[in-house]
C-alpha cells in the first residue's frame, strides 16, 4: 500500500468539494424523486375518441390524473390498434409486467383465469346498470382476487363495453335457425364461442385485428360486437345486417400489472388508483350515452337494424350457465350475486 502525504491546503480544498457535494445532494435527490413515471396502456381498438372504449378511457384517465395533480408525475402513453400486439399477447405481457395497463373486455383474461369466463356467460346480465349494481354488491370480488393470485393482474376499474354484444352479419338473422351455417367471429374465448354455437352459429374464434380482412375475403359471414365498435372499426362496410340479440353485456376491464403496482411510489399509488377508478366511471357514462347514437349512425350508413325476439336465443343458451357452474363451482357465488341483483 502506498501512503501519500496530504497538505493542509489540499485537505481544505477537498473539504470544500465534499461540503459542496453534500449541499447539492438534496437537490439531486429531489430531481431523482421527481422523475416522471412512464406507463404504457394498450387497446386493440381504433384510435377513435368517441366510439372506441380504449381511447375514451385513456382520455378520461389523462383528465383525472391532471385533476389530481399527477399529470407531471405520471405519463401514460397510449397504444391503440394492436400496436403492442394481439390481445392474447398483450394480456400475457401485462401478467409479466412488460406492459403496464390494458383496456379490454373481461373475456380476454379468461384465457389466463377460467373463472373470469363467468362474465361471458350468455344472457347472464340483463343490462349494464344491473351489472354495476351487482359489482357494487361484491359480485366481482372473487374474479378480482383470482386474477391477482393466478395472473399477477389487478383490476383498477370496471367500465362498459359500449353496448351489448349483438350479431352483425351479411344476411338477416331473425331467429336461431337463421344463424345455421353462418361463420360468426367470436373472441378467442371458449365461453363466448360456446354461447354463439348454442345460439345456432358456426362460431369462429379469431383475433380482433384480423376480423375486417376476414369479412372482406368471405372467411367470415359476420361477427358479434357492440354498436360503437362496429362503427369505429368500420365492420359495417362488409356486413349490413345487425341483429340486436344482446346476448352479452360483458364488462370492460382496466387491467393493471401487479408488477407495476409494486414499483409505484406509495405517495403516487393512491392518487393513481383513484384517477383510474374515476376514469372508469366516466367511461361507463360515456358508453351508455353513445350506444344509441351508434345505432342511429349505423342505420344512416345503410345497416339494417333487426329488433329480433331474444327469447328463442336465450332459451338455447340457458344450459350454458348451469354447465359452467358444475365445471367451476367457485363461479356459483358470482352467478348467484348477479342473478339476485335487479336493474
Amino acid at each position: 500500500m502506498t501512503f501519500q502525504a496530504i497538505s493542509r491546503r489540499t485537505l481544505l480544498k477537498s473539504s470544500a468539494v465534499l461540503s459542496a457535494g453534500v449541499l447539492c445532494a438534496p437537490a439531486l435527490i429531489g430531481r431523482a424523486q421527481a422523475a416522471t413515471l412512464k406507463l404504457k396502456l394498450s387497446s386493440s381498438q381504433a384510435n377513435d375518441p368517441k366510439y372506441a372504449n380504449g381511447r375514451v378511457y385513456y382520455d378520461n384517465l389523462v383528465k383525472q390524473l391532471k385533476a389530481g395533480g399527477l399529470d407531471g408525475q405520471i405519463d401514460v402513453s397510449f397504444f391503440p390498434d394492436n400496436q403492442l400486439g394481439q390481445e392474447i399477447d398483450v394480456i400475457n405481457s401485462v401478467k409479466l409486467g412488460v406492459i403496464d395497463l390494458m383496456v379490454s373486455g373481461s373475456s380476454i383474461s379468461a384465457n389466463l383465469v377460467p373463472l373470469v369466463g363467468t362474465f361471458d356467460l350468455g344472457y347472464l346480465f340483463s343490462s349494464f346498470p344491473q351489472q354495476t349494481k351487482a359489482f357494487d354488491a361484491g359480485a366481482a370480488k372473487p374474479i378480482e382476487a383470482a386474477l391477482l393470485k393466478d395472473a399477477n393482474i389487478r383490476i383498477v376499474g370496471w367500465a362498459y363495453n359500449f353496448g351489448a354484444r349483438s350479431v352483425l352479419a351479411k344476411k338477416a338473422v331473425n331467429t336461431p335457425d337463421d344463424l345455421a351455417g353462418l361463420k360468426i367471429r367470436t373472441l378467442p374465448n371458449p365461453i363466448i364461442t360456446e354461447c354463439l354455437r348454442l345460439m345456432g352459429a358456426a362460431a369462429t374464434p379469431l383475433a380482433f385485428g384480423e376480423v375486417y380482412t376476414a369479412l372482406q375475403a368471405g372467411v367470415l359471414d359476420g361477427l358479434e360486437h357492440d354498436p360503437p365498435t362496429v362503427i369505429a372499426s368500420k365492420f359495417y362496410e362488409a356486413a349490413k345486417f345487425y341483429s340486436l340479440t344482446e346476448h352479452n353485456f360483458s364488462p370492460l376491464a382496466i387491467y393493471f400489472s401487479d408488477t407495476t403496482f409494486k414499483r409505484l411510489d406509495p405517495k403516487l399509488r393512491d392518487g393513481f388508483l383513484d384517477a383510474a377508478s374515476k376514469a372508469a366511471a366516466d367511461t361507463r357514462a360515456h358508453g351508455l350515452a353513445v350506444e344509441q347514437e351508434a345505432l342511429k349512425e349505423l342505420a344512416s350508413k345503410g345497416v339494417t337494424l333487426i329488433h329480433c325476439d331474444k327469447e328463442p336465443f336465450r332459451k338455447r343458451v340457458l344450459p350454458q350457465t348451469d354447465n359452467f357452474v358444475k365445471a367451476h363451482p367457485d363461479a356459483k357465488p358470482v352467478v348467484d350475486a348477479i342473478r339476485a341483483t335487479q336493474a
